[in-house]
This record gives structure tokens, sequence and C-alpha cells, in this order.
């Protein structure tokens, strides 16, 4: 019997004005067909808006089915009766970690599923112990989750699902917000459940490569299963998954775009150790192979200067405007009392006007503190921060006038979107500024343009709005104030590859169109590659490396030791360099790969 039984599942979301009264219906889900068998590991894909939460919830039963049928464990979920086990077969992980946390410490936040369900006492300890190392989180069982950063929350989420042992587990975006470690610790969490315990997983993903390692895919498009099939069958089909706003694992896109080119690649690729196979058995030749010793030998003398595991040779150039600097800034959370922790320990950073600037770094590494001290969201005692050459500790310095001038877009728009319209929400700034009410909204105006958010958007609530248009609304309303500094943190967690690209875009484009000097905190390696000119590594409150991509990820195994990953291609490249193909070792983003392969065929 299947696990999973959805047949013609529909449901509609009731749209209110104001006042409360129904004017109309958005369908979500419309007819909705699939099986999942148990112990199988789905991948759920879609855009933002494709329905793939919404069916989530009705796994959970914290939403029914407007029509069709729906059965969990071989229970009809509108069998108000059934409600209770099917929550026990069924655990669920939200994208937002806030919303499932209610405990006040750590180790008692996962222990609370398993109480409720009358787990004995004594094997509630050894759950809680065995999740929270699943996690890497039990270094932190007596914190309280408040002061946890978004991805360690996430980890404590994770744990608490883990900890309650359900038939079936559904994950909507678990990862959104970890670093790669921490994404990857997850991932073998469930996967070690799903083969050694034959716990059914469910995950909803906008990540490419977590999907390829999936039995069975579901995509879904405005409520409907529109692909299905093995994660080889779904990701031959890329110009397809682009259409639905989708993309592919980074290997099998560069396959895909070698393959354009004339190389002989099979369809379906998925990861790098395939690609490397069928590159050196199919497509290099065979007189480009060197010395493989004497390759490496070279790579160590281009890097025998950094040792030190810091990059200074690459700063902006000197002549640059200085806009922010911290002098030896450190700062803790609760300081003074028993739970005091440190997050940030002699920071030395300088930003120049124009810099376009990638921050990362493992979950909990300092990043959301440091970018919440460069507009004074969060003060500190110890260190000295420069605004434009003034220290904004002064008794005369202005911290209003840095807010406006420093623009900080949260890892969750929703806590920045508050007003009853987006275009209020997105005026409320300007309007903070001095403006009359007419100039700020043709300052909002302006932004939601630059935001390329739909002006049919405008005047709906901000959380009628997809994960997605929230972003870009949050963005919008920052922007309107016209900023030097746009710091965003995790602008694009949570959002399709579409979606996410569109951003990128058009934050580049921000930097590139107003010299808007921008800071993006980011846990995706490839995208920083893509975009930024320098990088900045955070490692246990310090800053570990500063200087180009390609020279930040040139330090793979410093990278590795700190929780983080180079891109896919820079690791491929690095293998073909092992195999003794004279590539270049630098290489960080997939065009640039491409071209190295070129060269050799």
């Amino acid at each position: 019997m299947s696990f999973i039984t959805a047949k013609n599942l529909k449901h509609y979301f009731v749209r209110r004005d104001e006042e409360g009264q129904a004017i109309g219906e958005i369908p979500a889900l419309d007819g909705i067909d699939l099986e999942v068998e148990p112990g199988q590991f789905i991948a759920v894909l879609g855009h933002n808006g494709s329905g793939k939460s919404t069916f989530a919830k009705h796994l959970n039963v914290l939403l029914s089915p407007t029509e069709g049928t729906l059965f969990v464990d071989g229970k009809n979920v509108e069998d108000e009766d059934e409600t209770w086990n099917i929550r026990q077969s069924a655990g669920m992980i939200f994208q937002n970690p806030d919303n499932q946390i209610v405990a006040g410490v750590v180790e008692e936040d996962v222990a609370f599923g398993p109480e409720n369900i009358g787990v004995p006492t004594e094997e509630i300890v050894t759950r809680v112990e065995e999740s929270l190392a699943a996690v890497d989180m039990t270094d932190y069982r007596h914190h309280s989750p408040n002061k946890l950063s978004g991805g360690q929350k996430q980890r404590v989420a994770v744990a608490g699902v883990v900890a309650m042992r359900p038939k079936c587990i559904i994950m909507d975006e678990p990862t959104a917000m970890l670093d790669p470690n921490g994404r990857q610790e997850v991932l073998r969490t469930a996967h070690r459940l799903n083969r050694e315990e034959d716990v059914t997983i469910i995950l909803i993903t906008h990540y490419m490569e977590e999907a390829a390692d999936a039995d069975f895919i579901f995509v879904l498009d405005q409520g409907k299963v529109v692909m299905r099939g093995t994660p080889r069958k779904i990701f031959s089909e890329v110009e397809k998954l682009h259409r639905y706003g989708l993309d592919v694992p980074q290997m099998t896109r560069l396959a895909y775009e070698l393959k354009k080119e004339g190389c002989p690649l099979p369809d379906g690729i998925l990861n790098r150790a395939q690609l490397l196979d069928a590159l050196c058995e199919r497509v290099l030749r065979p007189d480009s192979c060197g010395n493989a010793a004497a390759i490496r030998k070279g790579d160590s003398a281009e890097t025998a200067d950094l040792k030190d595991g810091s990059i200074r040779n690459s700063l902006p150039d000197t002549q640059k405007k200085e806009i922010l600097r911290l002098e030896q800034v450190s700062y803790a959370y609760g300081a003074g009392t028993a739970y005091e922790r440190k997050a940030l320990q002699s920071i030395d950073l300088t930003v120049y006007d124009g810099d376009f600037i990638g921050i990362i770094g493992h979950t909990g590494s300092g990043k959301s503190t440091m970018i919440q001290l460069f507009n004074g969201l969060l003060k500190t005692k110890t260190g000295k921060i420069c605004y434009g050459g003034q220290d904004i500790s002064a008794p005369d310095f202005s911290m209003r006038a840095l807010r406006g001038r420093v623009g900080l877009v949260f890892q969750y728009p929703e806590y920045q979107l508050f007003e009853t319209t987006v275009l209020k929400d997105v005026a409320f700034g300007p309007k903070n500024q001095g403006l009359d009410e007419s100039a700020a909204l043709e300052k909002a105006k302006t932004a939601l343009r630059q935001v390329k958010l739909d002006a049919n958007c405008w005047e709906m609530s901000p959380f009628e709005l997809s994960g997605g248009q929230k972003r870009r609304a949050a963005i919008a309303g920052v922007i309107a104030m016209e900023p030097d500094i746009l710091i965003l943190d995790e602008p694009t967690a949570g959002m399709d590859p579409q979606g996410r690209d569109e951003l990128f875009r058009l934050i580049a484009a921000l930097h590139d169109r107003l010299h808007m000097t921008v800071l993006l905190v980011s846990h995706s390696m490839e995208d920083v590659a893509d975009y930024v000119e320098r990088i900045v590594v955070m490692n246990q409150g310090e800053i570990m490396l500063d200087g180009t991509p390609s020279e930040v990820f040139a330090h793979v195994r410093e990278l590795e030791e700190a929780s983080l990953a180079a891109p896919q291609v820079t690791y491929l490249l690095s293998d073909l360099r092992e195999k003794g193909y004279p590539v270049n070792g630098s290489v960080t983003t997939l065009e640039e790969a491409k071209k190295e392969i070129l060269k050799l065929c």
C-alpha cells in the first residue's frame, strides 16, 4: 500500500479585503495526482508559488483539501479522528525554523515532540542526544534558541522532528539557511534515516544538487504535477525545466553547455564524478594529459605565500574612497552573564566606496552579527566603527542618518514588512527621512520598478506576496531611501532558481548603475563566485580570508575545515589537474570552466 496517495487534490485560498470579507479565491493546488511508496526518498521541485508548500501542509493536515482525496499512511486526511495519528506518522520541518521552535532551551525544544507523544523520559534523553549530534548542535544544547543564528535554529528544528521518529519526514526547504557543511549534515541525516530506518522522506528544495540524490522527483507548476521521474530523466530535460523557472545541478549544466559545443557527453549527468569520468573517457584529448605531479607542485607554489591563512595582496585599490571601517571590533551576546557567547573577535575590515563584497562563513561564524554592527542595530563597547571617517559611537554622530545611508535587508523579509500595502511599506522609509507623502510614494514607485515587482502587487498586503516577492519588496523598501551601502543577509534563501538569478542580476545592476556599495551574505559558493568582486570569509568570529574569488577559493582545504566549500566547478578543475590536465586551478565560474575544458578538446 502506498504511504501517500493523492487523487485530484485541489486547494483554494480565500482572498479577503481589509474588512475580512471574501473577495475571491486563489487556486494553489489544481488536481494533484501522485503516489509515494513507503521508504522512498522523494524530491518536490517547483518555482515559488507552484504549490509545493501548500501540498506539504496537506500531508501534515495543516490544510485540508478543497476537492479530491489524500491518504497518508492509509488514513484519510479529512477524517478528524485520524489527525493526531497522521501527524505522528508524518513529521514536518518548515522553511522558517521560528515557526516551530517553542521552548526556551535547545534540548527542551528537541524533547518537546517526544514528550507530547508519551515517550519515556530515559528514551527522550537518548533521542535528544542522538538528534542534536546528527545536526551538529550538541554544543548548543543549553543555549536559548533566540540567541542562535537562523541556520542554527533550523538545525534545532530538524533535530526536534528527528527525535519523534516518524515514519515520514516532510522537509520544506530545510537547508535554505545552512552553510555547506550544515546542509550536508542535514541531508546525510535524512538519507541515513531513509536508508537504515526506512523513513519516507519528502524533500522540497530549490537546490538541484539535493534533488539529484533522490529516488524520484515530482515537478509542480501552477498547482499541477507537470513532470515526474528519476533525477536522470528529469535533469535530462534542461530547457523544459527552465520553462518552469527551475535549473539543473551545476555539473549537469556544465555538461549541457559542453555538449552544445560539440562534446560527446551523455544526457543526465548529475554530479562531479560522473562528469569527470565522461570527460576523461569521451572528450579530452589523451595528448593533453601531462605530468600530474608537476602540475600539483605548481599549485603548491602558487599558494605558498598564503600559508598564514589570510589574503591581503588583493584588497581594493587604495585610491578608492573608504566608506566603512572596523578596527579591533569584538561583540558578545549575553556579555557578563553565565550565557555569554562571543560572536566577533578583534575584527579589522575596510569597505571601499563601490565595493561588491561577498561575506561567507559557517552558520554561527558571526556574519549576521557583523552586518548588524554596520548600521548600528547592534552596538559594541570594544573596538571602533567608522562610517565616512566618523566614529559612529561619538555623541554627535546621528545614528538615524547612518541607518538611512546603510540599508539592511534581513534573512527573513517578513520581519521588516508591516504596512497594509506594499506601496505604503516601501514609502515608509522615505517618509521617515522627512519627505512628504507624495514624494515618498514616488520614491517607493521608483524603487518597486527597479526591483521589478509587478504593479499589480503594489496595493496588496505584503503578507499576500510569495517569498520571492517579499524579498523584492523588502529590497525596494531599503533602496527607496537611496543608501550608500546595501547589505543583504541571505537574500535568495528559499527562492526558486529563476527568482534567485533575477534577484542577483538586479543586485548587480544596482551596484553597476547606481554605484552602490553592496555587501552580500550568502551560503551559496556558486552565487558568490558568479557575482562578487571580493570575498570576506568568517570563521569562529574572526576574518579568516579576504581576497578575490579566485584567491579565496584556492584555499579549498581551509574552507572545508571552516564548514564551507568551493564552487563545484572549482573542484572539477582540481580533479582534472590531479589527473595531469593543464587547466587553470583558480576557476570559480561555470563559464570559466567551460573555456578551460574546451581548450583540451
